[in-house]
């Protein structure tokens, strides 16, 4: 049974209208999420800091990795360090100002510029210390939970996955979440690699991430028919 244009519209915009609550409920799971870890973090609750303890020290790739294993490490954790959010989405922004998308715009800006002084926020308020390991370890002075990468990338690609959406056919979108959601893990396995974060780290801002992207995309209206939401050009 064929479906006409017509009716292809009906069910996109179905799907659209109820994305908005989804994406209630996802954001509220994440910054649950994120309390909880960090609850755990703040009390020293012992069967979390075992556990990351233990993962910790399985994934760490050591002090005395080869020159290419680093490089190559390096390499694909910075997809979540800010300069890279900047590069990928400043040539968006300025086309968004030419299109005149001023709302969507507006929210690509407040999401992406305050993803890190946010994380750098709650850093200071959970106090967790880097990684400490035998041989040494990373030595950073800086804090730990949560991840700043970690809530770096899922940013990037919520935001991305956001924008790109209405624009996707059906299978453009499935290898968009795939490659999304494969990417995100990546980089949160390869701050554990080096040895600079925990494991609660990397999940707590995986749902700092998603969990800021998609409130400030349902403040801004991003969604279905929002003054934010981007449609096909016919």
């Amino acid at each position: 049974m064929s479906v006409t244009p017509e009716g292809q519209d009906a069910v996109e915009r179905t799907r659209a209208i109820r994305a908005a609550p989804v994406a209630v409920a996802v954001a509220a799971a994440c910054f649950v999420v994120l309390g909880v870890l960090g609850f755990g973090v703040r009390t020293e609750f012992e069967p979390q800091l075992r556990l990351d303890a233990a993962v910790s020290e399985a994934l760490y790739a050591g002090d005395h990795r080869a020159a290419a294993l680093n490089a190559l490490l390096e390499v694909l954790t910075a997809a979540g360090a800010s300069w890279v959010r900047l590069v990928v989405f400043l040539p968006v922004f300025v086309l968004l100002l030419v299109r005149r998308a001023w709302w969507t715009a507006a929210w690509l800006l407040t999401a992406v510029a305050l993803i890190g002084p946010l994380t750098g926020v709650l850093k200071v308020f959970f106090g967790r210390v880097r990684p400490d390991f035998a041989e040494g370890g990373a030595r950073l002075e800086s804090l730990s939970f949560p991840s700043g990468h970690s809530s770096g990338i899922a940013t990037l690609v919520t935001i991305g996955l956001i924008l790109a959406w209405p624009l996707l056919a059906t299978r453009g979108r499935r290898w968009a979440l795939a490659g999304g959601v494969l990417l995100v893990v990546l980089v949160g396995l390869t701050r554990m690699w080096l040895g600079v974060h925990f494991l609660s780290d990397v999940f707590g801002g995986w749902a700092l991430g998603v969990g800021w992207s998609l409130v400030t995309a349902l403040v801004f209206g991003a969604f279905a028919d929002g003054r934010a939401a981007l449609r096909p050009t016919s």
